[in-house]
């Protein structure tokens, strides 16, 4: 599965996530031999739209889905740049992006998002003038990632659907799950403008793409698609439906929300376990909307389950758990 963001680098954004950054003037994205590519202009920093949507915090949590063991983000880094790097064959432009990828990934991780976004404009440049279209998508997609988190949204939606026309061009099929992915964080971005048509369409297609696309798969032997490309597949529905559920808590429709986070939490559970960090807080997510129904007893169950198995594993958001127990716990008290 051609995986566009790393965990490592997710967590890495995630850090980064909230940090004001200076001012930065406006770049042009190089085109091919020189040219000039797609307008794609990088506009000053700017923060989500206070009230008119869920912002991007629906997305930003999901992204704990995909956490996995250090040796598969090992593999999956030297795989950057379209697998150039594992191949061996790389020649010495590509050898200089793959490069210029780590720099710009560390320099996100050190919560430097000027300095990763000029990197990212050298790869990219030195991609087109080299005609590396998967080093191009990838490089797109990166800087797609970072205008989103730095709340750049008009920029991160027009490299985020570059990315998809550079996939889609190169022969992938739209029910891929990269496609998804990006279709994904687009509805979250439309979610966080109050473009509410087109929030609901894109969470709608990512949720009935997935579930046709397991249905249709279930019965395929091993070899022909191995269980971790199901598992990806499985994970990656569980993420769309906990950040549907999430707009939906936010658009103040709670019945709707618990049914998504049921279905998320069973994914969860069934995938990476109940004692999954994941799964504790969709136990806990859940817990919310049935509070919020009124359904105070279901919801103490719930979020007395997911306090006690985070303090069990040491849950590092332990304490947000715990403030939710004790106000669905005060909800219940007061019968309000």
């Amino acid at each position: 599965m051609y995986r566009l963001l790393s965990p490592s680098l997710g967590r890495g954004l995630l850090r980064a996530a909230g940090r004001r950054c200076r001012a930065c003037s406006a770049h042009l994205l190089p085109g091919p031999a020189g040219g000039r590519a797609p307008e794609v202009g990088v506009p000053a920093p700017r923060v989500a739209p206070r009230g008119g949507g869920p912002g991007l915090l629906p997305l930003l949590a999901a992204l704990a889905w995909f956490s996995r063991p250090a040796a598969a983000e090992e593999e999956e880094e030297r795989q950057g740049a379209g697998g150039a790097a594992a191949e061996g064959a790389a020649d010495e432009a590509e050898a200089e992006i793959i490069q210029l990828l780590k720099r710009a990934k560390l320099s996100i991780m050190k919560d430097e998002p000027e300095e990763a976004e000029l990197i990212l404009h050298d790869a990219l440049r030195l991609a087109y003038q080299s005609d590396n279209r998967k080093a191009i998508t990838y490089t797109y997609d990166l800087m797609a990632n970072l205008a989103f988190i730095r709340g750049q949204l008009e920029n991160a939606e027009k490299l985020f659907k570059a990315t998809m026309s550079y996939l889609l061009g190169g022969g992938m099929q739209q029910e891929d799950n990269a496609i998804i992915e990006i279709s994904l964080k687009l509805a979250s971005i439309y979610a966080a403008q109050n473009r509410q048509e087109f929030a609901l369409a894109g969470y709608e297609f990512c949720i009935s793409t997935l579930e046709e696309k397991i249905e249709r798969e279930k019965e395929l032997a091993e070899d022909i698609l191995s269980v971790e490309e199901k598992a990806s597949t499985h994970l990656l529905l569980g993420m769309c439906l906990d950040t549907y559920a999430r707009y939906l808590l936010f658009s103040k429709q709670p019945s709707q929300a618990q049914r998504m986070y049921e279905k998320a939490l069973q994914i969860s559970e069934e995938m990476l376990g109940e004692r999954h960090p994941q799964t504790i807080v969709l136990m806990s997510d859940l817990a919310t909307t049935l509070d919020a129904q009124g359904r105070f007893d279901e919801a103490c169950v719930y979020v007395q389950k997911a306090s006690d198995l985070a303090r069990q594993i040491e849950h590092p958001e332990l304490h947000m758990l715990l403030s939710n127990l004790a106000a669905i716990l005060m909800h219940r008290g007061s019968g309000d």
